[in-house]
């Protein structure tokens, strides 16, 4: 989470200001501390670069966590499976199963691998039509930013597909947010991968109720991450 992502900030439960205690610091980047609400109390932690604002009143149904898990243990019960995924012609499995293995090479930090795996997926699942729509899409959104002022907050970010086209294009940081940790430690090693680290903030937290103050944030965007907020 960068530092100058702290002006912006507010309790998620309350509406009130932070203090905050930086326990370790990586250039612009606070990679582990503590943020409490000066009204209410509430202790928002981060960890691993990522700032954690939950509140415990709201339920949700992480499915990242839920997939990844569920993937990882099936894996561990059927090794066999995991060696024809790996070990099979991308051209030879099915879209989903090309899901799957990128989903395993990035828990192993294979990502260029992970990455075709990924696009041969897409190209499986989606037509020509589709693919050229988002990409047109995509090509409106940041002509429309090319010139906004202070942070890009991308709700409901998942696995940041526009987040990486907007943190490698436009000039300011962007801000991923999800309310599922899983995914923005994934996040990380990811735009690690890419080196755009540096020019990103990643927050875990709900859409419901976002940790920013009153009128700090300008530019929101999303992709399609809107009909998942319950």
């Amino acid at each position: 989470m960068k530092v100058e992502l702290l002006e912006l900030l507010a309790c998620p439960a309350c509406g009130a200001g932070l203090g905050v205690r930086v326990h370790e610091r990586n250039g612009d980047h606070i990679e582990a501390g503590e943020a409490r609400c000066r009204a209410c109390g509430a202790s928002y932690p981060i960890r691993g670069g990522i700032g954690v604002f939950l509140t415990p009143d709201l339920s949700r149904n992480d499915l990242w966590e839920g997939t990844g898990s569920g993937v990882e243990g099936y894996l561990r019960e059927h090794p066999e499976v995991e060696r024809a995924l790996l070990g099979t012609p991308l051209v030879d499995l099915s879209p989903a199963d090309c899901f799957l293995r990128a989903l395993l090479l990035e828990e192993r930090g294979e990502f260029a691998e992970a990455r075709a795996a990924q696009e041969a997926s897409r190209e499986g699942l989606y037509t020509p039509e589709y693919r050229e729509c988002w990409r047109r899409q995509v090509e409106f959104v940041i002509e429309r930013l090319a010139t906004a002022a202070g942070p890009v907050v991308d709700l409901a970010s998942g696995r940041g597909y526009l987040a990486e086209e907007l943190a490698g294009r436009l000039p300011d940081h962007v801000v991923l947010t999800d309310f599922s940790p899983r995914v923005l430690r994934r996040n990380r090693r990811y735009f690690e991968f890419l080196d755009l680290y540096g020019k990103v903030s990643l927050i875990a937290c709900d859409a419901r109720k976002l940790p920013f103050r009153d009128g700090s944030v300008e530019t929101m965007t999303s992709n399609l991450g809107l009909a998942n907020i319950e």
